[in-house]
C-alpha cells in the first residue's frame, strides 16, 4: 500500500478565560472567519465550526501527518488546539474586536477534544450547527459535564 488514509473525526471544544460572555454577533462573526481560514492554512480545515459567546465547537479531521505516531495523538491534539487558541487570542487583540485583552482558557489543557465515530458523524454536525438553540436548555458547562461523563472523564 502506497498511501495513508485515516478518518479520525474530532469533535474539539475551547472556553474563553473565566467563561467570559464577550463573543458576540460581529465579533463572533469575524472570529468565525478567522478560525476557518485560519484550519486551512494550517492544513486542519474545520468541517463544522460555532462561535458561542463564551465558547466554541469545531469538528476536525485529525489529518494523518499528526497520527502517525502510535500513542502520540493527545500531543499532536493539543499542539492544533494551541494553534487556534493561542493565535486567535492575539489577532483577537491585535485587531482590538473588544475592550481590555481577551484570552481563551490559559492552560494548554483547557479544551475538549472527543472522538466521532462515522456513524455519528452528522449528527455531531447538526449538534454543532444547533448551538444557540441548544443553548436555550443547558449552560455550556452543563453540557461540558455531559460531554465528560459520556466519555467517562472524571477530574481529580
Amino acid at each position: 500500500m502506497t498511501h495513508t488514509h485515516t478518518r479520525i473525526w474530532i469533535h474539539i471544544i475551547w472556553g474563553t478565560k473565566n467563561h467570559r460572555k464577550c463573543l458576540f454577533k460581529e465579533t463572533g462573526k469575524k472570529l468565525y472567519r478567522h478560525l476557518m481560514n485560519l484550519g486551512n492554512e494550517i492544513g486542519v480545515p474545520l468541517e463544522r465550526l460555532n462561535i458561542q459567546p463564551e465558547h466554541v465547537h469545531g469538528l476536525i479531521n485529525l489529518p494523518s501527518r499528526l497520527t502517525a505516531a502510535v500513542g502520540q495523538a493527545d500531543k499532536f491534539l493539543a499542539d492544533v488546539l494551541q494553534e487556534f487558541k493561542g493565535e486567535s487570542s492575539h489577532w483577537i487583540n491585535d485587531s482590538h474586536l473588544m475592550n481590555g485583552k481577551f484570552s481563551w482558557s490559559r492552560l494548554v489543557g483547557r479544551y475538549g477534544g472527543f472522538s466521532v465515530s462515522i456513524s455519528q458523524l452528522e449528527k455531531v454536525k447538526r449538534y454543532i450547527e444547533n448551538q444557540s438553540e441548544h443553548h436555550r436548555i443547558k449552560t455550556f458547562q452543563e453540557e461540558y459535564d455531559e460531554w465528560k461523563k459520556r466519555y467517562g472523564i472524571f477530574d481529580d
